[in-house]
Formats: C-alpha cells, sequence, structure tokens
C-alpha cells in the first residue's frame, strides 16, 4: 500500500511538473506598435500693470517738468514663438495725441515709449510695435512702458484717466 501511495504521488507531482511546463510551452505573445502625437501650436498671453503717473502741479516749481512713470507689460509665449507687443492710442486719443479726460471736456496729454530715454514710442503698427526675440522658455517675460506727461500743460484740478489696450501678436 506505501508502494501505491508512492506511485500515485510520483505521478501526481509529474503531472503537475508537466502540466506547469506544457501550459508555458503553449504560451504566445503578438506586439503592435501604438502611435502616440501630440500638437503644440504657438500661444501668447498678456497681462499688464498699470503706470499711475502721480500728481501732475501745472503751476508749481516743477510745472515746465515732465512728470514721468512706468508701468509694464506681461508676456508669456510658447517656447520659441516670436511675437509683437503693440498699445493703442487709448480711448481718449485726439488723432495720434494720447491724452487723458477728466470725464469732462479736459485732457492732459501723455506718450508712452519703449525704451528708458523715452525716444521709442511704443504703438500698435509698424516701427512703434515691440518685437522681443523668440521666448526662451514659456515663463512670462516683462516689458517696461515708459510714460511721460509733458510739462506747461493748462489743464484745471482733477483725476485723469485713460484706458490703453496691450495686444501680444503672434
Amino acid at each position: 500500500m506505501k508502494r501505491a501511495w508512492r506511485l500515485v504521488g510520483t505521478v501526481a507531482a509529474a503531472g503537475i511538473a508537466f502540466g506547469a511546463y506544457s501550459s508555458t510551452a503553449k504560451a504566445a505573445s503578438a506586439t503592435a506598435n501604438l502611435g502616440v502625437s501630440a500638437t503644440v501650436t504657438n500661444n501668447c498671453t498678456i497681462s499688464t500693470t498699470a503706470l499711475a503717473f502721480g500728481s501732475y502741479d501745472p503751476v508749481g516749481a516743477n510745472a515746465s517738468g515732465n512728470l514721468d512713470g512706468t508701468g509694464t507689460v506681461v508676456v508669456a509665449c510658447t517656447k520659441g514663438a516670436t511675437a509683437t507687443v503693440g498699445l493703442g492710442l487709448g480711448g481718449n486719443a485726439s488723432g495720434s495725441t494720447r491724452r487723458m479726460g477728466d470725464g469732462g471736456t479736459n485732457y492732459l496729454t501723455y506718450e508712452l515709449y519703449q525704451d528708458s530715454g523715452r525716444t521709442t514710442i511704443w504703438s500698435d503698427s509698424g516701427a512703434g510695435l515691440l518685437s522681443p526675440a523668440a521666448a526662451p522658455s514659456k515663463a512670462p517675460r516683462n516689458f517696461t512702458v515708459y510714460g511721460r506727461v509733458t510739462g506747461n500743460q493748462d489743464v484745471p484740478a482733477g483725476n485723469y484717466s485713460d484706458t490703453v489696450v496691450a495686444t501680444v501678436n503672434f
């Protein structure tokens, strides 16, 4: 009887081993390639921080001097994208003259420039467009807007303002 159980145990162990070997030997596989793609498009965003000139004094000791101020245009573009940045004339312009209004009929003229020397006017067309180098990364870049209210303007007291549209073209 002991011999019979040994024989059954041996046959069972061989069957398990054979079965495990047999299923591995019968396994098959196939492969295929999965294509993966994406399109990266040029894109830019634009935002601004206000240019606040402060107090303009038409009769004080500095009345004949200019009042300067700065603001910022912030542009973020896709890496490698080239863009131009334009600044409109504002909502109170007369021809090509930028003006802040007091909400009535009074205006304080000013100009916006691309450079600290205030020699290159920043506009929304032609040579007045700011043309920075291609974006080195997607990180936002800050561009300073240099503003100037010219001296010797004869205007009444009040709060003067304007809204200028900043545009990024890409």
